[in-house]
């Protein structure tokens, strides 16, 4: 199963000094901006600096009069928080950066990396699964790793219990990546300490959060579109009909990236997910070979598409007026895409951005993983 091709934005230049990098993280961790946002201000603006300096007076004219930046000894501190646990930080744009995270839309702008930053540049494959995974669920989710590394691949996966956390310890002498929920810092599941210690000096742990976050429910759908977008596939060896997994089954098709699985039996609730996704077009996965042919089918027939030109628009205080309610009206609870919200309402996109930076700066608009957004109500 492969999904379908995504443009994406490019990265916004690398910092050229400390100063800019500190600026960065401030406009990131600046309440109500999130990585769209990030990116629009920077790109409107041309510095982070600019950008923070711009931002309240933006919130005001959305509503939000007592709106103020991140403070920049959130910032230090979290700067420090890093260089004590021995992690890096890497940003979109520099040598270390995933080339094959910059191709998502939703790119984390910047990671905080803790082990062997160099495995970002080979070849990397996601397992995940079921957390209440099987006995031989988990053999052959160690079985898989333990050949995809013999074959030159990366295993990625998100340090949960179960199928992750098996992945984790059959690729550990090969070459592992573990994308974490919170801070890269905090280690959960707390049982996984020794393995995520045993990453972090063989292989690479990572996370978009910061330093010292414990991770959240909501965290983790994020979290899964990372292990996506660094994969050039996913293969998920246990998953029930609604689990994590399927949710980064579904970023990896959002992503144009294969979807594999390893079939289980009818009777097994744990294997009804995998079952479904091969039902659905996933290659069914017997052993690590069927993973690499997939993934040699693929590069065989993959086309170059190009990027679509944006339009120039102009927008006047009445047409802005009426996008704001016409959006807002489009919008409830539910996720929607905002390429569909865009075509349902029939309005160039660059006209559209700049309002829903303002929604999402004045909290009536919430962006999501995966390019979603929704209305807070």
């Amino acid at each position: 199963m492969v999904g379908k091709h995504l443009s994406s934005t490019h990265p916004p230049l690398l910092p050229t000094t400390e100063e800019d990098t500190v600026n960065r993280l401030r406009l990131l961790r600046s309440r109500r901006v999130g990585i769209a946002t990030y990116r629009r201000l920077l790109d409107e603006y041309g510095s982070a600096d600019k950008a923070l300096n711009a931002l309240p007076e933006i919130a005001k004219s959305a509503g939000a009069s007592d709106y103020q930046t991140c403070p920049i000894g959130v910032v230090m501190a979290e700067l420090k928080a890093g260089r004590a646990a021995g992690a890096r930080l890497i940003i979109q744009g520099g040598a270390d950066y995933p080339e094959t995270l910059c191709e998502i839309p939703d790119a984390p702008p910047m990671l905080w990396c803790l082990g062997q930053t160099s495995l970002l540049s080979r070849p990397m494959i996601a397992l995940v699964g079921a957390r209440n995974a099987s006995s031989l669920g988990t053999r052959m989710a160690k079985r898989l790793a333990q050949e995809l590394t013999e074959a030159g691949y990366i295993v990625v996966s998100g340090l949960a219990r179960g199928i992750d956390t098996a992945a984790h310890h059959g690729a550990l002498d090969g070459g592992t990546i573990a994308v974490q929920a919170g801070g890269v810092d905090v280690i959960y599941p707390v049982e996984n300490t020794q393995l995520a210690h045993d990453i972090g000096k063989k292989g690479l742990r990572l996370s978009e959060m910061p330093m010292g976050l414990q991770p959240q429910a909501r965290h983790f759908p994020a979290r899964n579109r990372i292990i996506s977008g660094l994969s050039r596939a996913v293969v998920v060896v246990e998953a029930a009909a609604k689990s994590g997994s399927l949710i980064t089954a579904r970023n990896a098709l959002d992503q144009a990236r294969d979807v594999l699985a390893v079939p289980g039996h009818p009777f097994d609730a744990r294997a009804s997910g995998c079952n479904m996704l091969i039902r659905d077009g996933a290659q069914l996965v017997r052993n690590a070979a069927d993973i690499i042919e997939a993934l040699s089918a693929t590069a065989a027939h993959t086309p170059e598409l190009p990027l679509p030109a944006p339009e120039p628009a102009k927008r006047s205080l009445r047409t802005t007026v009426a996008l704001h309610d016409l959006i807002l009206s489009r919008l409830g609870p539910a996720p929607v895409a905002e390429d569909q919200l865009i075509r349902d309402i029939a309005a160039p996109m660059t006209m559209v951005a700049p309002i829903l930076v303002d929604l999402e700066l004045d909290g009536k608009i919430i962006r999501q993983a995966g390019g979603l957004l929704s209305r807070v109500v």
